[in-house]
């Protein structure tokens, strides 16, 4: 989704608000910004203020501090190796973000996304918290709604114990 900032449109217009709300969240349902806050659809808490504010104030920084190593790391890589590398190096991280195993008993692992992204190294909360085969409301996912909902056939969570 790309928005387009023109001379001509106000700033902060209500379709900008709409879109930019719309590009925060990463839902696919259009929020309306006049219209009575859906709680069924959207949540309890789920407001357009709270998509575009991070969960918590750390978060932000942190957020910010991995873009920025991020952003040098790619400048170094481009001075010693050229932009050709870096290139190549998005076209595979694209390639391998999208390759996952089909749903069912086991997740995917993205194994080749975090060897290339460096993030195997890393070993944060949701690593070892929170897990849902851990949950007492757990249920074992369907693999025939779990393609169903991945191919666009059928709505609703891939598993029904991620709700």
């Amino acid at each position: 989704m790309s928005i387009s900032l023109s001379s001509t449109h106000k700033e902060g217009t209500t379709g900008e608000r709409e879109s930019l709300a719309t590009m925060a969240s990463g839902s696919s349902v259009k929020k309306e910004i006049g219209e009575n806050h859906d709680v069924l659809r959207f949540g309890v808490n789920d407001s357009v203020k709270g998509d575009l504010a991070p969960l918590h104030p750390v978060q932000a920084s942190v957020q910010k501090e991995a873009k920025f190593w991020a952003d040098k790391k790619r400048l170094g890589a481009e001075a010693i190796y050229g932009s050709a590398f870096s290139i190549r190096k998005d076209f595979d991280a694209q390639i391998l973000s999208k390759f996952q195993r089909p749903p069912g008993a086991l997740p995917s692992s993205m194994l080749g996304y975090e060897a290339l992204t460096g993030s195997l190294d890393d070993f944060g909360f949701e690593d070892y918290l929170n897990l849902p085969q851990d949950s007492d409301s757990f249920r074992a996912p369907d693999m025939h709604h779990g393609m169903e909902v991945r191919l666009g056939l059928s709505k609703g969570p891939i598993c029904p114990s991620f709700n």
